[in-house]
């Protein structure tokens, strides 16, 4: 699980094919710092498990699934990235629920600090006036609607230690949905009784579990 606050700007070094995938080597210093082979760190968003590593880079590997459902495959050798690690249990919790699952990719139709962006129509309805959104794995604040997408306002901090201030009209960027958003959605949509059953009546005992 992530917050969305990206801990720091890394780059892409290399791709190279890895069997059924591909091998993505990225430049990175605060990350890596007591990472192991098997953790979890998000890439403009999108959760990778680390392969391999050593001072300053580390590597992933991504699927074809992976790079078609987001900007992964776009990347460039010296294209930067947003970095995050999962938030440890007992760390601050700065931004919002962000999986690094990335729900699709939209794009940039208004660069930052006034950052506009098209997204999926499928998409839309998860994003809100005032809820989180995170684009390229920075967590952010709706500022409102637009006819295709949404707005976010990004501050000047935000513009500088991220991607953010790096985009312009046209470029792709991932998106992750607020998931709480998601799961209410699929229990409206479900219209099926709880698995849990009725709550015992009143006064009467709890029903039983187990034989």
């Amino acid at each position: 699980m992530f917050t969305g606050i990206v801990e720091e700007m890394g780059a892409l070094r290399a791709a190279r094919a890895a069997g059924a995938a591909t091998r993505l080597v990225f430049s990175a210093a605060a990350v890596v710092g007591g990472a192991q082979v098997g953790d979890s760190i998000a890439v403009d968003g999108c959760c990778l498990t680390v392969v391999d590593l050593g001072p300053g880079w580390w590597a992933a590997d991504a699927v074809e699934e992976t790079l078609r459902r987001t900007t992964l495959g776009s990347l460039r050798p010296g294209d930067p990235v947003n970095l995050e690690r999962p938030v440890a249990a007992g760390g601050r919790f700065g931004g919002h629920l962000v999986q690094g699952h990335v729900d699709g990719v939209g794009r940039v139709t208004r660069r930052a600090p006034d950052l506009e962006v098209d997204a999926p129509p499928d998409l839309l309805p998860y994003v809100v006036e005032k809820g989180s959104v995170a684009v390229d794995g920075v967590s952010l604040t709706v500022a409102g609607l637009t006819a295709g997408g949404f707005a976010v306002a990004v501050i000047p901090h935000t513009a500088a230690v991220t991607t953010l201030g790096r985009k312009g009209p046209g470029d792709p960027v991932n998106l992750e949905v607020d998931v709480i958003a998601k799961y209410t959605e699929r229990l409206l949509r479900a219209g099926t009784e709880s698995p849990y059953g009725d709550p015992p009546a009143r006064g009467g005992a709890p029903t039983a579990i187990g034989g």
